[in-house]
């Protein structure tokens, strides 16, 4: 059996923590740790919305990611003039699970960005991304609504998101990096509050996985976003206590 580096159980969540404000300017900015990894959440919200939307009477959603030079042992570039793929492909995967949490109609024609940038990267910043990126929408919502900006805010469903992976054919919730180098099957996993899912992720690294596996996978997943979309609601609480 798998012996987790950190000595969690194999359903045991890295802890997670929300650091409100983390900066000033942003309409919401959310620092999201999930053991070693960071993610800086921020979201601006501009008028008015893109091309094939206007006149609609819809708002939208998208999203950036990055990670910063010095986020893993050895530095990583700045991608500027040219986005790799994996980043392409994160950064959609972050807009279509947020979006998803949107009544679009609700927010009026207005632009959201929510950008993710990876401070420190252990593995999971895509799925911390989305549970970071999470609050901080929420929390940029409920400013619209106590500035009067919107009558109630547009949030229609709860999204968290995590990673699992099958080590030595046992399902291990929310790896760490070296967890997810040794894993044979690594899957993303994005779910609501109704236990809805919007997007899984899935490959297998090595060899292939069985139909009884992928439940396995999806029963610890979860688990693992119930208790993730818990410290949501418990932080997102807290700071509308705090208006």
């Amino acid at each position: 059996m798998w012996q987790r580096p950190d000595g969690r159980n194999p359903s045991q969540l890295r802890p997670i923590s929300f650091e409100k404000d983390f900066t000033r300017f942003a309409a919401s900015s959310v620092l999201t740790r999930c053991g070693d990894t960071q993610v800086l959440c921020t979201v601006t919200v501009n008028p008015g919305v893109p091309r094939f939307l206007e006149d609609s009477g819809q708002g939208w959603l998208t999203a950036e990611y990055r990670m910063l030079p010095g986020a893993t042992p050895q530095r990583q570039a700045r991608e500027l003039m040219k986005l790799s793929g994996r980043t392409q492909e994160i950064q959609r995967l972050i807009g279509r699970s947020l979006r998803a949490s949107l009544d679009l109609e609700g927010l009026g024609e207005r632009t959201i960005i929510v950008d993710a940038d990876v401070l420190q990267a252990d593995a999971g910043t895509r799925t911390t991304s989305i549970t970071g990126g999470f609050v901080a929408l929420a929390l940029a919502m409920e400013k619209l609504v106590h500035s009067g900006e919107l009558a109630r805010s547009p949030i229609r469903h709860q999204v968290a998101a995590v990673s699992v992976g099958l080590l030595e054919g046992e399902p291990m919730l929310d790896l760490n990096y070296r967890e997810d180098v040794a894993a044979e099957i690594d899957f993303n996993v994005v779910m609501t509050e109704k236990k809805e899912i919007i997007e899984m992720q899935g490959t297998a690294e090595s060899g292939s996985f069985s139909r009884s596996q992928l439940n396995g996978i999806l029963d610890v997943a979860e688990k693992g976003i119930g208790e993730l979309l818990a410290a949501q609601r418990q932080e997102i609480a807290s700071a509308k206590s705090a208006v």
